[in-house]
């Protein structure tokens, strides 16, 4: 996580950043790591961990409140009524899209509440890859996450400080430190179009050994180019 916010200069002097916490393998990586980098990483920043309430039954609030509270991290949990919107409303076919954007209109405005400058996602190496071939088998289009956005109406920057950090680091990190952490609660967990590309890439890696560092390695070399453009 440290080399890719050293590469893409995620973290700056005086930063406030919000972290996003689903309460999943990734997202609580992502606190702890925070939270030791914050101890001795050069230039000082504040962090905060923002979560949101999406209205499922299963949805453990206590949980994460004793996650932050373990670690000494300001915790703030907005209600969304995303569940009732997509799935009850719209009753979406493909739900993920808009469920995202409403969760981010959300930790959007909780991050400029809070007077955050950063907001923190817990994208990593299997999100760029399954994103890069959604784009690519359905949009026609070749692109990922940026590791680094600026949002101009907010005035807020976008970090994904895990995107070099495959899925099973994130899960062994977890297992390692016998940590708890939130049950899929979304119902879409296992049979969306992501899930397929996860799938896809499972199966391909069985014949083609290299593929995930063929793909990514690829990936990078756009990053790469994205960097120098950042960095000019």
């Amino acid at each position: 996580m440290r080399k890719a916010i050293e590469e893409y200069k995620m973290i700056n002097e005086n930063d406030k950043i919000a972290i996003c916490l689903s309460g999943g393998k990734d997202s609580v990586t992502m606190l702890h790591a925070f939270k030791a980098l914050q101890r001795f990483y050069p230039k000082k920043f504040d962090i905060i961990a923002i979560s949101i309430d999406p209205g499922f039954t299963f949805f453990d609030t206590n949980l994460l409140h004793k996650t932050c509270d373990s670690l000494d991290i300001p915790l703030f949990i907005e209600k969304s009524n995303a569940k009732e919107i997509v799935f009850d409303i719209r009753k979406e076919k493909n739900p993920c899209s808009l469920c995202a954007n409403l969760r981010r209109g959300v930790i959007n405005s909780i991050a400029v509440r809070e007077n955050c400058n950063k907001i923190a996602i817990g994208h990593n190496q299997d999100d760029v890859l399954e994103t890069f071939l959604l784009n690519l088998l359905y949009t026609g289009s070749i692109k990922t996450f940026s590791p680094v956005s600026y949002m101009d109406r907010t005035k807020i920057t976008l970090i994904r400080p895990l995107v070099y950090t495959p899925e099973k680091e994130t899960k062994k990190f977890i297992k390692k430190n016998n940590l708890n952490i939130m049950p899929k609660v979304c119902p879409m967990d296992g049979s969306s179009k992501r899930e397929d590309m996860k799938n896809l890439i499972l199966s391909l890696s069985k014949n083609i050994p290299m593929l995930r560092a063929n793909l990514f390695g690829a990936i990078q070399r756009n990053l790469d180019d994205w960097k120098i453009k950042t960095l000019e």
